[in-house]
């Protein structure tokens, strides 16, 4: 019988999960099948997977921290950071992993030795991503239009900082992990903040795949190396697929027929 992934999120129609996942299904003959599910109300996350009898699944914006709570089980990373995208269906259990994390850790690998990193946003991507980089001690502060979000980061990170309090340091690398730019020309903090954190950074990177964000189209004008989230979400997509196979298939061939759906 056939297995059913799919990947919850809102908006949910750009995303390039299922052309990934079926690429590793169809190139190595893995009886599955993976599609999109437009998710509006987190908190239906739960019932709408076992409605549509789903093997696993993926989460992305705005729903990680909705499928944490939806599970009878988290393990790993995920556990730590309150943040669930993937999740498996095991015996009718629910259980939760984060593969988001890594996924970034192997997107900058190619930046080279990171020290300090600015972080914008506060949601799930951020709290996966600042907690992860401070496992492998590098400094993180962490940028949000609002305070509210920041409870989180107070323990952990090396400054939290609002709009209205931001003070300026030199980064190896800033990181967008809001919304912004996904569907609109919006930056993910006022355009002179942007400006004078882009004129003390080396490198930059946006959790936004697919398109070049204005953020990252202003660091490009001032010619700093970027990456979008291509490299993440390959990264990330090719430990979520080994949880879904349960290992059945080997790691270097799910990474080998994911990239090649890149460039599809």
């Amino acid at each position: 019988m056939k297995k059913l992934f799919a990947i919850f999120g809102n908006p949910v129609s750009h995303s390039r999960s299922p052309l990934m996942h079926n690429s590793v299904f169809k190139g190595l003959n893995y009886k599955a099948c993976y599609t999109r599910v437009h998710l509006l109300d987190g908190t239906k996350l739960r019932e709408t997977f076992f409605n549509l009898k789903l093997s696993g699944a993926n989460v992305t914006v705005p729903h990680k921290e909705a499928a944490f709570k939806a599970c009878d089980e988290v393990r790993g990373f995920a556990k730590k950071v309150g943040v669930v995208n993937t999740l498996i269906n095991e015996n009718g259990k629910l259980i939760g992993y984060n593969t988001d994390a890594d996924g970034f850790m192997f997107a900058i690998e190619e930046f080279g030795k990171i020290n300090n990193v600015l972080v914008i946003g506060a949601g799930g991507t951020a709290k996966a991503l600042a907690s992860r980089l401070i496992q492998n001690n590098i400094k993180v502060s962490v940028l949000n239009r609002s305070a509210s979000r920041l409870e989180y980061f107070k323990d952990i990170a090396h400054r939290c900082y609002t709009w209205d309090n931001f003070e300026l340091e030199k980064y190896d690398l800033v990181v967008n992990t809001t919304s912004a730019g996904l569907k609109d020309d919006e930056l993910p903090a006022p355009k002179d903040m942007i400006d004078d954190i882009l004129d003390n950074t080396l490198f930059v990177a946006d959790a936004i795949y697919g398109n070049l964000t204005p953020f990252l189209k202003q660091a490009n004008e001032k010619a700093i190396t970027y990456k979008d989230g291509a490299d993440m979400l390959l990264g990330q997509g090719v430990l979520a697929n080994e949880l879904f196979v349960n290992k059945e298939l080997k790691l270097k061939k799910i990474k080998f027929f994911m990239q090649k759906s890149f460039n599809l």
